[in-house]
């Protein structure tokens, strides 16, 4: 069907792009994982929250579901090797920590281990799991924020775009500019 010059196409997910966050996981050393999530997102403000979305078949969703707990580490370009394989392989198959020599640190709230070298980590507890059909909602709060001291803001990050990772690297605006004279 064709309106206005626009391709009328089947439902699909193609809000992009979208943050790609390396999520930790578990209570204890032998149970720590690490999982690749780029559904993602903030939900409201006061309190903070956020969520994940999790499919119930991966290693991640039942530890998450068992500890009510995880933490979003934020990707850069140094990390894009690393959050690429812990969305590859299996948690079931792999200690990712120490395949990739990342360094888990104890969070200040959570016990889920932080990844020492993502420039921010997000910790939360979560509120709700809401199934959605292919994937599980964790509606979570954020109970604490760490970040690097030299950590310079969002354009060292990556994004996800239909299958290619790219950086934020140009800043092209920022909010209020349309209004400023």
């Amino acid at each position: 069907m064709v309106m206005n010059n626009k391709i009328t196409k089947r439902p699909t997910t193609l809000l992009y792009p979208l943050p790609t966050v390396m999520v930790s996981c578990g209570n204890n050393s032998d149970e720590y994982n690490i999982i690749t999530i780029a559904w993602t997102g903030t939900i409201c403000s006061t309190p903070p929250m956020c969520y994940i979305s999790v499919r119930p078949e991966r290693h991640s969703h039942q530890i998450i579901s068992k500890t009510k707990e995880f933490v979003i580490n934020l990707t850069s370009e140094k990390l894009v090797n690393a959050m690429d394989f812990c969305g590859v392989n299996s948690g079931k198959d792999v200690n990712k920590f120490k395949e990739l020599q990342l360094t888990p640190l104890k969070g200040q709230i959570v016990n889920a281990p932080l990844i020492a070298e993502s420039p921010v980590n997000i910790e939360c507890k979560v509120l709700e799991i809401k199934p959605l059909g292919s994937h599980d909602m964790f509606i979570s709060e954020v109970v604490a924020i760490n970040t690097d001291e030299s950590y310079s803001g969002f354009n060292e990050l990556i994004v996800y775009n239909n299958g290619i990772y790219f950086s934020l690297k140009e800043n092209i605006g920022y909010y209020g500019f349309s209004k400023m004279k």
